[in-house]
């Protein structure tokens, strides 16, 4: 394996196999994402399938896997239908996705035929998804689609973003979906401020985070210690309280319209039964400029 695939995200993999497999079995009024599945080769496929199929695998660790794409599909149907809601809602004509993995937003939402989009990764995670995109041929639905590579723990954002275009005049929603809880405080922090000083009035962050949770943190640690996880070299660096949360945007001038956790999300949409873990300390906030 190459240098840029061993540093390519498998957090963004895991997150595309969930939602290939949920597509078409829940909540299919409000999500689909029938661009996921051509995104992933054939190796990542086969536990979608098996998950689509409900056949769990022989094998301890191929059962891992199995349960880590099934647990994935359960957590990312309401935290995209939050997510796709909060940027239909919104579109201002900029699109700025931090940490974009392998999202397919603007191959999938036709909403976005009048948006730019400026999608923002680490340059080995945005070149393994270009080679993806290559091979599947997706056909793009924004007005254009810009990549932005960015190390969030040693680039400059802001100069990043002028110089794939952005117009810091003009106000932007800015999407922060899956890449908080893997960054430390300061680098939150970091990223913040790069955003603020970018925001336009009329700009909204739409913000997925981890709360703090005993047993999301207890069953990371066991999936590490049994070298089960797909994600083991991708540990989570920081959690917040929801008020935390709020008093943190606060400082750079977001205001908090609507903070959830997705197990709400998710009863709204298909009424759970228990539900996951990450469910009840995953979250999706939205905030508004000025």
């Amino acid at each position: 394996m190459s240098e840029s695939e061993r540093a390519a995200s498998r957090t963004a993999v895991l997150v595309c196999q969930g939602r290939a497999a949920a597509d078409g079995r829940f909540a299919t009024d409000r999500f689909g994402d029938p661009v996921a599945v051509r995104l992933l080769r054939a190796e990542e496929r086969e536990a979608v399938d098996e998950v689509r199929a409900g056949t769990p695998p022989e094998g301890w660790r191929a059962r891992m896997a199995y349960e880590s794409v099934r647990a994935c599909a359960e957590v990312v149907v309401p935290r995209t239908v939050a997510i796709d809601d909060a940027v239909r809602a919104r579109v201002t004509g900029q699109l700025v996705i931090l940490g974009a993995g392998l999202d397919t937003r603007a191959w999938r939402l036709t909403e976005l035929a009048e948006t730019d989009v400026w999608e923002v990764d680490h340059p080995a995670s945005q070149r393994d998804k270009r080679a993806r995109l290559a091979e599947a041929a997706p056909e793009v639905t924004a007005r254009s689609v810009r990549f932005t590579p960015v190390d969030f723990a040693t680039d400059d954002l802001g100069a990043a973003l002028d110089a794939a275009g952005h117009d810091p005049a003009r106000p932007t929603v800015w999407l922060w979906e899956g890449v908080v809880p893997y960054l430390t405080r300061d680098q939150v922090r970091a990223t913040l401020s790069a955003l603020a000083a970018r925001t336009a009035p009329g700009s909204t962050l739409v913000l997925n985070y981890q709360a703090p949770s005993v047993k999301a943190a207890a069953g990371r640690l066991l999936a590490r210690l049994l070298g089960s996880a797909v994600t083991a070299g991708e540990p989570w660096r920081s959690l917040w309280r929801p008020r935390r949360m709020a008093s943190l945007l606060a400082e750079y001038g977001f205001h908090v319209t609507s903070d959830d956790s997705l197990f709400t999300l998710a009863v709204s949409l298909y009424s759970p039964a228990g539900g996951h873990t990450s469910l009840r300390s995953g979250r999706v906030a939205v905030a508004e400029s000025g």
